[in-house]
């Protein structure tokens, strides 16, 4: 069976025909550990260019199987390209009870043996699943550009934008599941089509796929979504450097370049109308003279484009993020995103220039294979993520 084409629009007679023939089973995969999933539910989260699915999984050990060391995640390719974060976590005890135990999340090395393509990452279990036993499992994964305009230009801005979202009614995984039930949850209720299969229930802006039963491993069912969003911006490019002096303050530099990642806007603007930047100065009290503090507006029009990049810089007490290790080196603890919420960065570089006079400088990140790049100029460390 080939994978349908995650941005192939059909016609909707046939394609609701290739949705009801498009769930397909495999057993060619065999389950690790003799685990199956109980029961599984998950929740689509729509915001913007960004989907946030969170997977809650009641998985069970074979009684006669050994010690389940981990539980395999399966994504499709697609997915898997437009993945920013996967995280797992296991949770223990009821009500108020609740323990969460962060788990290690990596890729497996038993995709090559899942059928159409699909992509395994291992959720490791520090203390092993006995046989008989069984656990919940809470998982959250983040993809970026998860939706297609549709159409990609309009001509005037009174119309409706309009995009696509493509995922499957049922849960991808190398696991018998024995109830599964599928949730999307849209940022308003105007709705313009959604994909009916049996059963399909909406409330408002919810959409319900399931309660499915006895669902075989690396079983998919295709389901689009079509819907209204209003615009919003997507960051080119990113470009921030962090200058650390010997005492003062932290001075930070954020260069922007934006654009609208929805729908082209046809015709001509009398005017742009990029993001700008409103400085507070006279705000500042003396209780809080050491921060510079901004508010950025932003009013993303349809087919803008920011051109030139803009600036936005703010400066941070050195006494709050500058602190010293058990071995006596110094570590500045900063966080690695940006201020705007449900933003996508498509590329994101930040630049530390360190003091005069330091040594073996080192980039600790939380995320896999940072490409981090270290040199020396004339007289300062820089540290490029």
């Amino acid at each position: 069976m080939t994978l349908p084409t995650r941005r192939t629009l059909a016609n909707p007679v046939v394609a609701l025909l290739l949705l009801l023939l498009s769930a397909v089973s495999s057993s060619s995969l065999p389950p690790e550990d003799g685990i199956r999933i109980i029961s599984a539910e998950k929740q689509i989260h729509l915001t913007g260019p960004i989907a946030r699915v969170i997977l809650t999984l009641e998985v069970e050990n074979a009684a006669a199987a050994t010690d389940a060391s981990r539980v395999l995640l399966a994504f499709w390719p697609w997915e898997v390209e437009h993945l920013a974060i996967v995280r797992a976590t296991r949770v223990e005890g009821k009500h108020r009870k609740k323990a969460h135990e962060p788990l290690r999340v990596e890729p497996s090395d038993l995709t090559a043996a899942t059928p159409n393509g699909a992509c395994l990452f291992s959720a490791l279990l520090s203390t092993h699943l006995k046989p008989g036993e069984a656990t919940t499992l809470e998982v959250l994964y983040v993809l970026t550009h998860a939706v297609d305009p549709y159409p990609a230009a309009i001509v005037g801005r009174s119309e409706s934008q309009l995009v696509y979202y493509h995922d499957s009614a049922v849960l991808l995984t190398p696991y018998h599941v024995l109830e599964q039930a599928t949730y999307i949850k849209l940022p308003s209720n105007r709705i313009e089509s959604i994909t009916m299969v049996d059963p399909t229930s909406r409330a408002g802006a919810e959409i319900k796929y399931g309660t499915y039963y006895n669902q075989m491993p690396i079983t998919y069912l295709r389901i689009s979504v079509c819907y209204e969003v209003g615009p919003f911006a997507v960051v080119e490019k990113l470009e921030r450097k962090v200058d650390i002096p010997c005492q003062g303050h932290i001075k930070v530099t954020d260069q922007y370049k934006m654009r609208h990642d929805v729908a082209w806007y046809k015709r001509i603007f009398s005017r742009p109308e990029c993001p700008r930047i409103w400085p507070l100065a006279n705000t500042l009290s003396s209780s809080i003279k050491d921060r510079l503090y901004f508010t950025l507006l932003q009013g993303p029009r349809y087919g803008w484009h920011c051109t030139p990049s803009f600036t936005a810089g703010y400066g941070l007490p050195l006494e709050d993020f500058l602190f010293e290790s058990v071995d006596g080196r110094r570590y500045i603890n900063l966080t690695f995103g940006i201020p705007q919420l449900d933003t996508v960065v498509d590329d994101f570089a930040t630049t530390v220039i360190l003091p005069e006079g330091s040594k073996n400088p080192q980039a600790i990140v939380h995320f896999p294979n940072p490409q981090a790049i270290v040199h020396f100029p004339t007289k300062f460390w820089k540290i490029i993520l």
